[in-house]
């Protein structure tokens, strides 16, 4: 049987489904069209494990992504180590499917996590948020959204709001039938009434967007 999501995020699911219907009308309706959240941080994993990922999925369609991971998978071992990874040449990762800027990453995120610039989870779910974004885009290939998406899907952080996200500026601007996209600055105002549940809000922006 597949666990309920909403035991599997550190806080409590239906309270904040409940605050973002109380404090926006609109986002309300959309929820109630779309149902309750179906997804489920992975708690389990290590930040390389999920960071690793990341890089690998940027800018590539889903099935593409997946079949490149999986071929990262089966020379490093999954999850994969940093150890392992550093193993490698460059030519193996890149006959994976990486292009030289992504295994460049990958490779610069194993030093970093042997290095301890990228803490272990437990470490991590004991800080900040700026500075779990300050520590990881240290990284080569990492950036803040990256972060976020980790912070989010990662951690289980509550109150993210990717505001350069363009499924988010997509899905606001939706949400309030406006002309144009939002701008991030303008995406932040508006979520202000979502707080502290901003990222339940993008999870259910991304869907109306999807579909």
């Amino acid at each position: 049987m597949t666990p309920d999501p909403s035991s599997q995020w550190p806080f409590d699911l239906h309270e904040a489904v409940q605050h973002l219907s109380d404090q926006d009308p609109r986002l309300a309706s959309l929820i109630h069209r779309t149902g309750p959240v179906t997804i489920a941080p992975r708690a389990h994993e290590e930040p390389f494990e999920a960071l690793l990922r990341s890089i690998v999925y940027q800018q590539l369609s889903g099935k593409a992504a997946g079949t490149i991971h999986g071929r990262v998978l089966h020379i490093t071992g999954d999850p994969p180590r940093p150890e392992a990874v550093l193993a490698l040449t460059d030519d193996e990762l890149r006959a994976c499917g990486l292009s030289r800027a992504k295994t460049a990453a990958v490779k610069d995120l194993a030093l970093h996590t042997g290095r301890r610039t990228v803490p272990d989870a437990a470490r991590l779910r004991a800080m900040e948020n700026a500075e779990i974004i300050e520590r990881l885009t240290q990284v080569r290939g990492i950036g803040p959204w990256t972060v976020q998406m980790y912070l989010m899907f990662g951690l289980g952080r509550p109150d993210i709001l990717p505001t350069t996200d363009l499924g988010i500026q997509k899905g606001i601007q939706q949400l309030d039938g406006l002309p144009d996209l939002p701008k991030p600055a303008e995406v932040e105002a508006r979520g202000a009434a979502w707080q502290p549940y901003r990222t339940i809000a993008s999870w259910y922006l991304w869907r109306s967007v999807d579909g």
